[in-house]
């Protein structure tokens, strides 16, 4: 893929992002975070729709992770589809590595799907006494696994913000795929883990403290990378999130509350507390915990996948209730409970 293509396509939608279209969608997302939305569900959607003016090279998922260049058509690519289909997301744009960004510092190996399959590599784990080892290196070289390419691709999205001034203005850089402490390490430990919280607790916790410090290290390397904000709003898959993280928990599932107390939630709010807040994003169930997950300082928005797997009464009285945001939430559950008379005070998002 030449350097010409990827030039002319970023002035492509250079030349097709609308301020005033923009401005218009960032507010309404800022009345919704803020707290100041009146409706029920809040779905926005661009005033006006751009088509391309070229065609948009395509690019699979491998071809992303080793070429840069492809990863600028994959990531911007998506913003000018958002702009001709008239989505009512923010547009995004992130160094698309997976979920293996972190795990691969301490030298995971990583596992490439087949290219048919167009899913993002992960890694395969170290083991429970491998991983104790690693950690007990401290921080690792973040030139290390994936880290190079990560903040290389960082530098180029900047590059490109400075070089378009509506791509810097309207396409807003979020942070790598960095996960969470627990599931980072549940990734290096393996499924041996849920055994070893019980048995090896002190070991477990060693390794999520240093976890937890290379994500606050891996975090002020990506602000100086990209340029930090000082806005007390972030934007992460198109939505727009108080706060500047999005937390991912999936491993919680796994765990009662009482483990999730002690396993999860004192590495969490260190984060928040470090980071400026955000969110937390989770898979399967969570209304087991939720009650703990809200009560942290900083938490200020949801992103849950399986809402199905959940008692939603016990999720909406713990986050819409207490003004905690729902975002990228499903329109079925979301018509459901207004249906049925309960009030989502203004609180959900839907795509």
């Amino acid at each position: 893929m030449s350097t010409v293509d990827v030039e002319a396509c970023l002035e492509d939608l250079e030349n097709r992002i609308d301020p005033e279209v923009d401005d218009r969608l960032q507010s309404d997302w800022l009345e919704f975070t803020e707290g100041r939305f009146k409706g029920d569900i809040f779905s926005p959607k661009r005033a006006r729709k751009s088509a391309p003016g070229l065609e948009w090279p395509g690019v699979t998922v491998n071809r992303a992770q080793v070429d840069f260049d492809a990863m600028v058509i994959q990531q911007y690519g998506a913003c000018s589809r958002q702009i001709a289909n008239g989505a009512g997301g923010l547009m995004t744009v992130r160094t698309n590595y997976g979920t293996g960004i972190m795990p691969s510092l301490f030298g995971a190996e990583l596992f490439i799907m087949d290219e048919e399959l167009g899913t993002l590599q992960t890694t395969r784990p170290l083991g429970g006494d491998a991983t104790v080892a690693a950690a007990g290196r401290g921080v690792p070289d973040f030139e290390a696994g994936l880290g190079s390419k990560v903040f290389e691709a960082g530098r180029r999205f900047a590059e490109i913000a400075q070089t378009y001034p509506k791509i810097g203005k309207y396409v807003h850089i979020y942070h790598p795929d960095m996960q969470g402490p627990m599931d980072i390490c549940e990734m290096l430990w393996g499924s041996s883990l849920f055994v070893d919280l019980i048995d090896r607790p002190e070991e477990v916790h060693r390794v999520l403290g240093v976890l937890t410090e290379t994500y606050l290290a891996f975090m002020k390397r990506w602000d100086e990378t990209v340029g930090a904000s000082d806005r007390d709003w972030s934007a992460h898959w198109g939505m727009m999130q108080p706060g500047r993280i999005m937390i991912r928990t999936d491993s919680g599932m796994n765990l009662s509350p009482e483990m999730y107390d002690e396993f999860i939630r004192p590495y969490d709010q260190r984060l928040f507390k470090e980071l400026g807040g955000g969110a937390v994003h989770f898979c399967g169930r969570g209304s087991h915990y939720i009650e703990s997950c809200c009560g942290m300082a900083g938490m200020r928005a949801i992103n849950l996948s399986q809402p199905h797997l959940n008692d939603m009464e016990t999720i909406y009285r713990h986050t819409v209730d207490k003004g905690i945001k729902l975002l990228g939430f499903s329109r079925e559950h979301a018509d459901k409970a207004l249906a049925e008379g309960r009030d989502l005070n203004g609180c959900v998002h839907c795509h």
